[in-house]
């Protein structure tokens, strides 16, 4: 259960790793349901190979309709994977299955970024206190260390909490990309969807700060969402729309082929579950820059070694500088970098999950 499926015009990394590990649960003998919001243009339902895909309601809606789908199928269900973002769908109220919960981050920053102050407050309560009051005998799995932390300040037990790394996505011709020259001149990279609490404009600012140094530095974003406008009158603002590529969703092939050109790629995000844009830079030897309080990039970034942690933003400025300026630390931090990202799968993502999975399954059973 899921609110968004890999094909809504907002999907993220969350949506990469419900898909690819439903993909893999799948060839490993399990049937898989996803159940996810409408969007306009979208089948009420879809098999993506042997995954079956439902689609109801729309963004508030879906946890209602979702609610009414479970108890309608519950009775052949093993087990729910719950994905929690910001909100759950509350399935341990209707299932009599044993319910998985899946939090790739806790959403304290976001609340009142998206909602405001008043709903902002609402948001936290739901997540912070009466979540998980309602999921207090479920098992959780999270995609990092920090996310366990946080769950764990919230009054999870860290025994219920399993870890699943995200995977990556290692193309058969990833060779291909290492012949992809970087860009004649010195470039950025922002790679996400277009939402205010991905702070893309702070890129744009480092963008143009930097304008005296490197002259010809330019920025890639690379990603679609209802905060593109905003992003394109922030860069008329600061004067640098000239050299800001805005390139909407891409595809595959093209999303490589800008991770390679680049010579830094920024995640200004205050909160990240992990980061997968980071592995995937650093699978093309493109040395990442993030926040070190945003969370799972600090486990994602190996700090001063395959990229840089900043405390704020004067001090990212400061690191890409460094980065921009300097050809062979840039090259030692990709080089380590496509070393770290080689070390994920989807396939270990997913015998990490089974097993959480399986786990649930049993304690339900004694």
């Amino acid at each position: 259960m899921t609110w968004r499926d890999g094909d809504h015009p907002e999907a993220g990394g969350a949506e990469v790793y419900v898909e690819r590990t439903a993909q893999l649960l799948t060839a490993r003998g399990h049937s898989v349901t996803m159940f996810s919001a409408a969007f306009p243009g979208a089948a009420p339902h879809v098999d993506r190979g042997d995954v079956r895909i439902i689609r109801r309601g729309g963004r508030l809606t879906c946890y209602l309709r979702g609610l009414q789908f479970l108890r309608t199928i519950r009775r052949d269900v093993d087990v729910v994977i719950d994905v929690h973002n910001g909100v759950p769908f509350w399935a341990p109220l209707v299932s009599p299955a044993p319910v998985v919960s899946l939090v790739h981050h806790v959403h304290r920053d976001q609340w009142p970024i998206i909602f405001g102050s008043v709903l902002g407050r609402l948001g936290w309560l739901i997540e912070s206190r009466l979540a998980p009051l309602v999921y207090r005998r479920c098992q959780y799995v999270t995609v990092s260390q920090a996310t366990r932390d946080d769950l764990m300040a919230l009054g999870v037990d860290r025994d219920r909490v399993a870890i699943t790394y995200s995977g990556n996505d290692i193309p058969g011709d990833l060779d291909s990309y290492s012949q992809v020259s970087r860009s004649a001149h010195p470039s950025l990279m922002v790679l996400g969807r277009l939402v205010p609490h991905k702070h893309f404009e702070t890129a744009i600012d480092i963008l143009a700060d930097l304008g005296s140094r490197f002259p010809q530095l330019t920025l890639d974003v690379v990603g679609g969402g209802y905060w593109d406008d905003e992003l394109r009158a922030h860069a008329v603002f600061r004067k640098v729309s000239d050299r800001v590529h805005f390139h909407g969703f891409v595809d595959e092939h093209t999303k490589r082929t800008l991770l390679s050109r680049a010579w830094v790629v920024l995640l200004p995000s205050h909160k990240e579950g992990w980061g997968l844009t980071i592995v995937e830079a650093g699978l093309h030897g493109t040395p990442s820059v993030a926040f070190s309080f945003a969370g799972g990039v600090t486990e994602s970034i190996v700090d001063d070694e395959t990229g840089l942690l900043a405390d704020d933003v004067s001090q990212m400025a400061v690191h890409v500088e460094r980065l921009l300026g300097d050809a062979p630390l840039r090259e030692k931090y990709g080089d380590n970098a496509r070393r770290h990202a080689q070390s994920f799968s989807w396939e270990s993502t997913t015998l990490q999950l089974e097993g959480a999975l399986n786990r649930a399954v049993e304690h339900h059973q004694r």
